[in-house]
């Protein structure tokens, strides 16, 4: 039987990282792309960035260690389409993001690798970040099926395109995963075509 690949809820503590536009060079430096495997790619994340603030970035604060959701601001993951940027997230722990919006490319990235992409009107979005902030504990529940957000007492609606939340609910937004699973059906339509190897006019 196949694994069971969908994703229905998310839950744990999450990772306030503010500012508008971001993009994917900060959260993954370009000189990382040499990477061949996106294995290592974890503690990298964000590092210019921490390095210039010196230890006053929300990846280096403490009380914020094994969170699984990052609320972000406005227009996150803009710039290049490296998928390194959601593999790195992904590496680190992050599990969902949580946003006032998403460039496209990132957003489609991230879907494809399992980390679902939920958005919230800006005064929701401060408004998380400072309970996260006041109280580091402050457990983020994610229902995917009904794209509802539950922070500690407090419980938003947000929004996410109805075919993704379908993807993620079903478990088809692995395409590898569903392609391995046809392989029989793809032979038996491959051999069906009549302009390739598989045709026997005879």
């Amino acid at each position: 039987m196949a694994e069971d690949q969908s994703i229905t809820s998310i839950s744990g503590t999450g990772i306030p990282v503010r500012g508008n536009d971001i993009d994917t060079d900060r959260i993954i430096p370009a000189r990382y792309l040499r990477e061949i495997t996106f294995e290592n790619l974890g503690p990298h994340v964000f590092e210019d960035d921490r390095k210039q603030l010196d230890g006053a970035h929300a990846f280096d604060d403490k009380r914020y260690a094994g969170a699984r959701v990052l609320v972000v601001n406005r227009n996150f993951g803009s710039g290049s389409s490296r998928e390194h940027a959601p593999q790195a997230l992904m590496r680190y722990g992050i599990h969902a993001i949580v946003g006032e919006s998403f460039a496209e490319i990132f957003f489609g990235n991230c879907t494809v690798i399992g980390v679902p992409c939920l958005t919230l009107p800006g005064e929701d979005i401060d408004s998380i970040q400072g309970m996260i902030e006041q109280n580091s504990e402050t457990v983020i529940s994610i229902d995917i099926a009904t794209a509802v957000i539950t922070v500690g007492e407090s419980s938003y609606s947000a929004q996410q395109p109805e075919a993704v939340r379908q993807a993620f609910v079903t478990g088809s937004w692995d395409a590898l995963a569903t392609l391995l699973e046809a392989d029989q059906e793809i032979v038996d339509t491959y051999n069906a075509l009549p302009y390739v190897g598989g045709w026997n006019p005879d």
